[in-house]
C-alpha cells in the first residue's frame, strides 16, 4: 500500500508544470509580462507590459515599491504581491 501511495503522490509531483512546482518570488527585473500577469494578483496583460516597458526603458528596479511610478500600478497591488515579488539576480 505504501508503494502504491508513493507512486501516486510522485505522478501528481511530475505531472505538475514546472513553474507550479517550483513556484516562488518572481523577479520583477526578469520576468516576461506573461509571468508577471499570471503569477501577480491585480494585473493583467496590459499593466505586465507596462512594467516590463518601464523597466525597459529606466533600467531595472532599486525595490518592489519602484513599481509605483509605472502607470496602472498602485501602492494596493504592490501590497497584495509583496511577498511574491522580488528584485534579486535571476536563479539559474
Amino acid at each position: 500500500m505504501k508503494k502504491l501511495l508513493k507512486a501516486v503522490v510522485l505522478s501528481v509531483f511530475l505531472s505538475l508544470p514546472l513553474s507550479m512546482a517550483f513556484a516562488g518570488p518572481v523577479n520583477i527585473n526578469t520576468a516576461d509580462a506573461k509571468t508577471l500577469a499570471a503569477e501577480l494578483k491585480g494585473v493583467g496583460p496590459k499593466s505586465a507590459a507596462a512594467i516590463v516597458a518601464y523597466r525597459s526603458k529606466h533600467g531595472p528596479f532599486k525595490s518592489v515599491d519602484g513599481l509605483r511610478k509605472v502607470k496602472g500600478i498602485g501602492v494596493k497591488t504592490i501590497e497584495k504581491n509583496r511577498d511574491k515579488m522580488t528584485v534579486g539576480p535571476a536563479k539559474e
